[in-house]
């Protein structure tokens, strides 16, 4: 491996694919899956090997780049930093951009490094793992992150659960998982495939924050400023060690786990940090512990989803599918075999990731200074930029002009949203777990002939919604707990 990344080729395409990856992340509209399908073709022609670190490190880079206008502009250039948003952009807010972009670079380094290391060492053994979580596995594990919403933001408990299940709610329309019956369509056919998470996902965070700024009451837009550096000591992060090895675990195992995704590793990281803290009131109003536990997480993902997709050709993620592609048009085939008849694509993943992540740190620490000047770029010509970004992203994800109609429909609904003080991250997160759920639970009763019971016959499946209710009451009982305090 060490051979392989010695070559000036294989360090420029993977420096070019990082930068690529990390300006199409911090552009909201536009993702990482978005850049590697439309690169897929341009590696036709390439060595294999070339073709896979090019691609490689674009998804490392997109991964990272989404924590860029998430915490300047408050809108997720990506959906793995939506959980960023909620501490990213108050500290930005309140003069320390620098310091909020570089826990976040800082953050994303180290759960990528970890990644890395589970993805070299533990490749087969934790995809091995990943085989055993079934589809009810999975449904609990749904219902687990839906019991974590009750905690997202400053909301209220009522408040991040009435905004994660209207995200479930708007989840329903399109084509049912197991029958294939087209529901709430309305007879359009435009609907049957529902409501696609990008368009949603732009209009709730990059339109409806446009709009809440045009449509303040005192007519000023909220507007980043501060000059401070983006170097963070070492006794910060020697401080946040057990919530940055924690995060960067359960990224990782999240990552492995087919079809979750990083928005939900992310969440998962971000509320067992919440839990964990001593400063659980400082989530959500620019906590340094809630950007670290985000962006490790879902850098972590990375690495994560790649282990089930080299060791059993099942991809973790929707740009692994696409990877998944890639390989099989390059004659490679992922599995057991990949690692015996195709060592070299191996390497050149894994050591893709390390190379990448330590690039992407390089890049977006020196490039800091700069990039938090974005900010300051005069709304009248900001604002038509990233519109004008949004609407050709909403558009070229399918080339459907629904698409771009659904992302201002939402962004019309987030900006409601937000002047009813409900939370647009449990509302999106909400929206992408209902189709994991509901594919899930129905495989899951397919395969036990109707019956439910597995739910709790399978201990994996009883554990993660025991830990689920448990959560949920003890939310309640702090709750009752701080009230009685503040009464007395």
């Amino acid at each position: 491996m060490i051979d392989l990344f010695a070559s000036p080729n294989i360090l420029g395409l993977v420096l070019l694919g990082t930068a690529l990856g990390i300006t199409v992340g911090a552009i909201p509209g536009l993702t990482g899956t978005m850049l590697i399908a439309l690169s897929l073709p341009l590696t036709f022609s390439m060595e294999p090997v070339n073709g896979l670190v090019l691609l490689v490190a674009m998804y490392v880079g997109a991964v990272s780049g989404g924590l860029i206008s998430a915490t300047l502009l408050r809108m997720p250039g990506t959906p793995a930093a939506i959980m960023t948003t909620l501490d990213g952009f108050p500290m930005a807010t309140s003069g320390k951009p620098g310091r909020a972009l570089g826990l976040g670079v800082g953050a994303s380094l180290i759960g990528g490094l970890i990644s890395w290391l589970a993805l070299w060492q533990l490749a087969e053994p934790m995809a091995d793992l990943s085989t055993k979580l079934g589809p009810f596995e999975l449904f609990s594990m749904v219902i687990l992150a839906l019991a974590m919403l009750a905690g997202i933001g400053d909301s209220t408990r009522v408040r991040g659960l009435l905004a994660g299940s209207l995200g479930v709610l708007v989840a329903m329309p399109g084509m049912h998982p197991a029958s294939g019956e087209l529901r709430w369509t309305f007879g359009f056919t435009f609907m049957s495939e529902g409501f696609r998470l990008i368009p949603v996902l732009i209009g709730m965070f990059a339109i409806g924050k446009i709009l809440q700024d045009l449509t303040s009451e005192d007519g000023k837009v909220e507007q980043v400023s501060g000059n401070d550096s983006a170097w963070i000591t070492l006794s910060v992060w020697i401080s946040n060690l057990s919530n940055l090895i924690r995060s960067s675990a359960i990224g990782t195992f999240i990552g492995i786990l087919p079809g979750i995704g990083a928005n939900i590793g992310s969440l998962a990281a971000y509320m067992a940090a919440k839990r964990a803290s001593k400063k659980p009131d400082k989530f959500g109003n620019g906590s340094e512990e809630g950007i670290i536990a985000s962006e490790a997480a879902n850098n972590a993902t990375v690495g994560g989803a790649l282990i089930p997709l080299i060791s059993l050709g099942i991809p973790g993620s929707v740009i692994g599918a696409v990877l998944l592609g890639a390989l099989i048009v390059h004659g490679l085939q992922p599995g057991p075999l990949l690692f015996r008849q195709n060592p070299e694509a191996v390497h050149a993943i894994t050591g893709t990731v390390l190379v990448s992540n330590l690039m992407m740190f390089i890049i977006m620490i020196s490039c800091a200074k700069w990039i938090s000047k974005l900010s300051s770029i005069p709304k009248k010509i900001l604002f038509p930029l990233v519109t004008g970004c949004c609407i050709w992203g909403a558009y070229a994800l399918n080339g459907m002009w629904f698409d771009v109609s659904v992302m201002l429909l939402f962004g019309i609904i987030g900006w409601r949203m937000e002047k009813a003080q409900l939370p647009l991250a449990a509302f999106v997160i909400g929206f992408v777990l209902a189709p994991i759920a509901e594919e899930n639970l129905c495989a899951g009763i397919m395969a036990s002939d109707g019956s439910y019971l597995p739910l709790l016959t399978r201990p994996i499946s009883l554990c993660l919604l025991i830990t689920a209710i448990a959560l949920i009451i003890w939310k309640r009982k702090s709750k009752e707990t701080n009230t009685n305090h503040s009464t007395s």
